[in-house]
Order: C-alpha cells, then structure tokens, then sequence
C-alpha cells in the first residue's frame, strides 16, 4: 500500500519547509517522511515560544527568506501565518495552511489536508498527499486488496487502507468514513460555517467518495 508516482532517483528531491507551533504538524511530518520517502526533504521550524495575542513583528520567529519549492503551514498563531504567506507571496513559493480561514495572500487552504486537490506547481507533495485515491480488488464481493495512490499526509488513509482489506464490499463502504474519522488527526473542534461539518467528518466523506471511486473500477479476481 504505497503511493502511486514517477519518482526517478536522479531526481533531486522536493524541499518542503515544515513551520509548525508547539508540535502541531508532528503527525503529519511523520507521515510525510514515511509515505513520501526519498521524494522529499523536509526542513521543520518549531516554535515553541509563550506569544502574545497580537504579534506585531514576527522577525526571529520566521526566517527573512524563503528558499524551499514549498512552504506547509501548521502554525497555531494567525499573525504567524499571515507573515509566513507574505513571504512565501515574496518568494514566489507555494504555500498550503490546511484549515486556515482568513486572508492569507496566496495560500492554499483545503478544509482538511485530505482535500487538498490535484494541481500544478505542488509536484510531487501533491502527487502524493491529498484527496485520496485507491486501487482495489475485489473477489467474491470481498475487498482483497487496496493500494492507495494518494492520501492524508497525517498517514490517516493508509492506516483505513489496511482496515478495508479483508471486508465485505458493501460494509467497506459504510465503514470507510468511520475509519478515517478515527485516525484523522485534525481538530474536530474547527466546524466549517458553510457546510457544518467539522475537518474530521470532511475527511471521512473524502475517504468514503474515494473508495466507492475506486470500486467502480476495481480488478475482480
């Protein structure tokens, strides 16, 4: 169960800078390293510091320039943000602050890092990481096997991937959503006024529309 992709090895790897506040992205930068592999180089900024409410100059905390082909924003604080994506506006680098609402230049900001879609300039983190994709099989109206093309990169759809093998199809279906919701690592806490959903009943749909996708086209053995 690996992600789908036209990694060469004579390809310099994707350098992703990684700011993350008080440990906030650590479940995802482990799933980054572990399903992206040699693809990606990840450089993480902690911060860990007690801020104010309102943080006026950011300089010290964020580094003057950014030099990476993409910037992943997990910082808590807003004003943090909004200072990160100026910068990354600066450096013409793309830049992806799952959950964030509010004006943040030119930042990327899907509901859940599992809506993430597919687009041109994220390269190989959004061939990856993403709106999940399977591939299974199916024999006897039994799911045999599921390879996920892409996925959360908190590691949530490799883990429901695993689950799924074994179970009937139709059960798959109903369970799927439930499985993701367990291992999604998002706050639950931040509902989305528009569609009243909170990022961990988003991330169940996302899961659950990727599954009855791919058994549309499933291998019967």
């Amino acid at each position: 169960m690996h992600a789908g992709n036209n990694y060469s090895p004579e390809k310099s790897p994707q350098i992703i800078w990684v700011f993350q506040q008080n440990g906030s992205g650590t479940e995802k930068i482990k799933g980054i390293r572990q399903y992206g592999g040699d693809q990606i180089e990840l450089k993480i900024f902690d911060i860990d510091d007690n801020l104010p409410l309102v943080i006026d100059e950011a300089s010290g905390l964020l580094p003057e320039k950014i030099n990476a082909d993409l910037v992943l924003d997990y910082l808590k604080h807003p004003d943090l943000s909004y200072e990160l994506a100026h910068l990354c506006r600066q450096a013409g680098v793309p830049m992806i602050s799952s959950g964030k609402k509010g004006p943040l230049a030119d930042a990327l900001t899907p509901a859940t890092c599992c809506a993430l879609a597919q687009q041109k300039g994220l390269d190989r983190y959004a061939q990856i990481f993403g709106l999940p994709e399977f591939r299974v099989a199916v024999r006897n109206k039994k799911i045999v096997s599921v390879e996920v093309l892409r996925g959360a990169p908190c590691g949530a759809t490799w883990n429901v991937a695993r689950k799924l093998e074994g179970m009937e199809v139709e059960a798959a279906k109903t369970r799927v959503g439930l499985e993701a919701q367990f291992f999604c690592t998002a706050d639950p806490a931040g509902w989305d006024p528009i569609s009243g959903k909170s990022p961990v009943h988003i991330a169940g749909e996302l899961h659950k529309a990727g599954l009855v996708k791919a058994l549309k086209h499933a291998d019967e053995k």
